[in-house]
């Protein structure tokens, strides 16, 4: 009988969707860039605040959130371990969720500058990236706690006889326990942007976004929560602690998805429409000249376009 390893079947499954996901990212990146250049050459895109920067933050997040999943796969170095936490769980994935929680408040209030929203997001973050890198880097409770709230790596004996170790990565439980307080309250705060959208918005089309949104964060974020507290339970480098945190990859994986999907690329194909229609009728209308229209179509209108101020 074959006995297969977890190990290089969980590796290469999470590779593979890591680097789907940059894919999307720089596909989303493009959409960015190519209506950012439509709407400085066209005064009907204009008129719609594309919150480009805003987007180019969430998915420039993505893209090194995902590269941040590569590090434990390069190699087995504590040191790459302890920036994978830190990187993850204290800037990245706070950065992806406070990102996607502005674009959702901004379809139902006016949009602040995208200046002050991405400085707002990144000091927002800080705490947590500061507390992560204390935990993870200066252990000030090594003495006074179990190794596993602390330690964010481990040897383990590759083979039955010892002879060959091997380093993986881990969570510790300390960072768990800072970014599941983090996760609660943006849940809390989350829901309720979601609740007060869907009240608002009274096109179908537009809800039907919004509980993908929705969906895709809420669900999502709990159930990592979970897998980041069973994937210090188990054995180091058995199957049920690797399994564990594939399933924190897959979570934030399918948030990140769905942002980019519901928040980034389907905005933009909206606007692109609405902009181009409005572009047409001007110049039917008026000889040539153009006229800049602001609404958008009952379907295809985009829950997160307002005129730039």
């Amino acid at each position: 009988m074959i006995v297969v390893s977890p190990r290089p079947v969980v590796e290469l499954a999470t590779f593979v969707l890591i680097v789907a996901v940059i894919v999307l990212s720089f596909l989303s990146l493009a959409f960015i860039l190519h209506f950012r250049r439509k709407s400085l050459a066209s005064p009907s895109l204009h008129r719609f605040s594309p919150l480009w920067t805003v987007r180019l933050l969430l998915v420039s997040a993505a893209i090194l959130w995902s590269v941040s999943q590569l590090l434990p796969l390069l190699g087995s170095n504590p040191f790459l371990c302890q920036l994978h936490v830190t990187l993850s769980l204290g800037l990245l994935e706070p950065s992806i969720l406070l990102t996607v929680l502005f674009l959702l408040n901004s379809s139902i209030r006016p949009p602040l500058h995208s200046s002050r929203v991405v400085t707002a997001v990144l000091f927002s973050c800080l705490p947590m990236l500061i507390l992560q890198t204390i935990f993870v880097y200066f252990s000030p409770f090594d003495d006074r706690l179990p190794e596993l709230f602390t330690r964010s790596s481990y040897t383990y004996a590759s083979n039955q006889d010892g002879t060959f170790q091997s380093t993986a990565c881990m969570y510790p439980l300390l960072s768990t326990i800072v970014f599941g307080s983090f996760g609660a309250i943006f849940w809390m705060c989350f829901a309720l942007s979601c609740y007060n959208v869907v009240t608002v918005v009274i096109n179908k089309g537009l809800q039907m976004r919004t509980y993908g949104i929705a969906l895709g964060v809420l669900i999502p974020l709990p159930v990592e929560v979970v897998f980041l507290g069973l994937s210090v339970v188990g054995a180091p480098g058995s199957g049920a602690h690797r399994m564990a945190e594939f399933g924190v990859v897959v979570c934030t994986l399918v948030s990140v998805v769905a942002a980019e999907g519901i928040l980034v690329i389907r905005p933009i194909l909206d606007a692109l429409d609405v902009g181009t229609a409005g572009w047409t009728e001007g110049e039917d209308d008026h000889g040539g000249g153009s006229t800049v229209k602001t609404g958008a179509t009952e379907e295809g209108s985009d829950v997160i376009l307002h005129p730039d101020d």
